[in-house]
């Protein structure tokens, strides 16, 4: 399996803000399986989709 990034989230949004988290939460709210993971190299959230090796979701 691969993952499709679908949008990048700097890691240091204001407290209280989930910019990622809503991000994939609309993403969600339209069919598309999102999930937010954590790139320790950038210092940002990636909000991805898995997909097999076909491309597909």
């Amino acid at each position: 399996m691969e993952a499709k990034v679908l949008e990048r989230f700097p890691a240091g949004a204001p407290r209280g803000s989930w910019p990622a988290e809503e991000y994939a939460a609309a993403r969600r709210a339209e069919g598309e399986p999102a999930t937010v993971v954590m790139d320790l190299k950038s210092d940002a959230f990636l909000v991805v989709v898995e997909q097999d090796a076909g491309g597909r979701t």
